[in-house]
């Protein structure tokens, strides 16, 4: 009875999708004929043209450098020994809401083609303010090849909250997936080591976000200028057993401080939420996971996104222009279990309609027991990117590359934003024959079917499913059903 009333609500849930993605494409039929030929020459970005100059490539070299032991270890003797993931499971306050229980509006964001096999949407206590927002996705799929991590299926997913002049902020929703009709999850603050010793929150977009074995690797952005930080998820903190001064305030509400002096935004609690322990929590963050490394441009500082001449940044971006000079900045991250060996994907960004071609690259994981999770590198810490491309595609916000089969070509998988508001966005398969993407219609913009609020990508080899993120949604869509009905 569970699994076909299952099978129901996903029946109804594309029922109304394709209803109101027929609606959309009837109000748009006539702008979409006089456009069509441009939005379809424009628009297909072509086969992938391989880097291959040792100057560019050189400029995606990162070097890691691990963050002072001494500072978790006064985390520690503050808070005591950090805790399982499973102790951060327990402690789930909110539930995510199935596809049949998000609004018409939430449901208008998913995908029209492929359909989604599954969907959800947040707890509206974390969707009802602008300040926070979802950007990054990774699963268990990704730490583990049996997809699981302490016996359960997880997923994690990135939030920013836009801070204005002061910078961002991060917080990742750690999300129990066991069940599938009822996931559940809370939220962990990212931070890093401070000037003074002590710790703050993380004032960075989460653009991009991998899980690999132990380690989660983020972006960093704005008032932090690394390329990514490293995550160690046997070390995450219980902020409600200190009385340290550096992470007192951590339980009223904020770990240290922002650049810029202001406190990170605490979450209130739903109506009628509390932890499975019994806890309730007004404000603040009880789970804090400290940065243990970073992997900086190892030549200059990585540059920010471009942005079309005479056009507003936008938000989250720096406003420089083609011209900024460094190594570009890792904007989407995935995890790629088909390559030998398993490796980190990257992509920069720019905006739509930019004209600035996107980098992908990416970094062979650590075969080394010892350094699990981190990046291979060599005996003075560079990593150096194996395989780079040049797509003509802009907007890019989620990447991921898989292969089928050991000899296999490597296709990648580029999300793109939205040209302007009230479109939605595509996502193109490109390799160095071509590309394709999943049509939805006979008008030059019909490749425009995926999520209206492109976000990262993650791919859960064990399911086959294609993972990510659009408005205020979470989904899924079988990875293959990408490659029918592509042209």
């Amino acid at each position: 009875m569970k699994q076909r009333g299952r099978h129901r609500r996903r029946r109804r849930g594309r029922a109304l999708r394709a209803a109101l993605a027929g609606a959309g494409l009837a109000l748009t039929a006539a702008a979409t004929l006089i456009s069509a030929s441009q939005a379809t020459v424009t628009d297909d970005p072509g086969a992938l043209r391989p880097v291959t100059s040792s100057a560019e490539l050189a400029g995606l070299r990162l070097t890691e450098q691990p963050f002072p032991r001494p500072l978790t270890d006064r985390l520690a003797a503050a808070t005591g020994r950090p805790v399982a993931v499973d102790a951060v499971l327990r402690s789930a306050d909110r539930t995510l809401r199935t596809e049949d229980a998000c609004t018409a509006d939430e449901r208008k964001a998913l995908p029209v083609e492929p359909a989604v096999t599954r969907a959800y949407c947040w707890d509206a206590a974390d969707t009802a303010g602008r300040g926070w927002r979802p950007e990054s996705v990774t699963t268990s799929g990704d730490a583990e090849a049996d997809g699981l991590w302490g016996g359960h299926r997880l997923l994690l997913s990135g939030w920013t909250h836009r801070g204005g002049a002061d910078g961002d902020l991060a917080r990742v929703a750690f999300v129990n997936a066991d069940d599938p009709d009822r996931l559940t999850y809370t939220w962990a603050l990212l931070t890093v080591p401070s000037p003074g010793g002590g710790l703050r929150a993380l004032a960075s977009r989460v653009s991009g976000m991998a899980w690999y074995g132990d380690k989660l690797l983020v972006t960093a952005s704005g008032a932090d200028h690394d390329a990514l930080f490293v995550y160690d998820l046997h070390r995450i903190y219980d902020l409600r057993r200190t009385a340290h001064p550096t992470v007192a305030s951590a339980a009223s509400g904020a770990v240290g401080r922002a650049p810029g002096g202001r406190s990170a935004p605490g979450y209130q609690s739903a109506p009628g939420h509390q932890s499975a322990s019994g806890h309730r929590w007004a404000s603040g963050y009880r789970w804090a996971l400290p940065a243990v490394a970073a992997y900086r441009p190892a030549r200059g500082t990585c540059a920010g996104p471009a942005r079309a001449p005479g056009s507003d940044a936008q938000a989250g971006e720096a406003a420089v222009g083609p011209s900024a000079s460094g190594p570009p900045c890792p904007d989407g991250l995935s995890v790629d279990r088909s390559s030998l060996p398993n490796s980190l994907v990257a992509s920069e960004t720019s905006p739509r309609g930019s004209g600035r071609h996107t980098r992908l690259w990416r970094y062979a994981f650590s075969t080394d027991p010892a350094r699990a999770g981190l990046l291979a590198a060599d005996s003075a810490g560079t990593a150096a990117a194996v395989e780079a491309y040049d797509s003509k595609a802009d907007g890019v916000r989620g990447v991921l590359s898989h292969r089928t089969g050991p000899t296999g070509r490597a296709a990648w998988y580029l999300g793109r934003t939205a040209g302007r508001p009230g479109e939605r966005g595509a996502l193109w398969r490109q390799d160095l024959g071509g590309a394709v993407a999943r049509a939805c219609g006979s008008f030059g913009d019909a490749r425009r079917c995926w999520g209206d609020g492109a976000g990262s990508l993650s791919y859960w080899e064990g399911t086959g499913e294609l993972w990510s993120l659009s408005g205020q949604t979470l989904f899924a869509v079988p990875l293959s059903a990408l490659d029918r009905g592509s042209r």
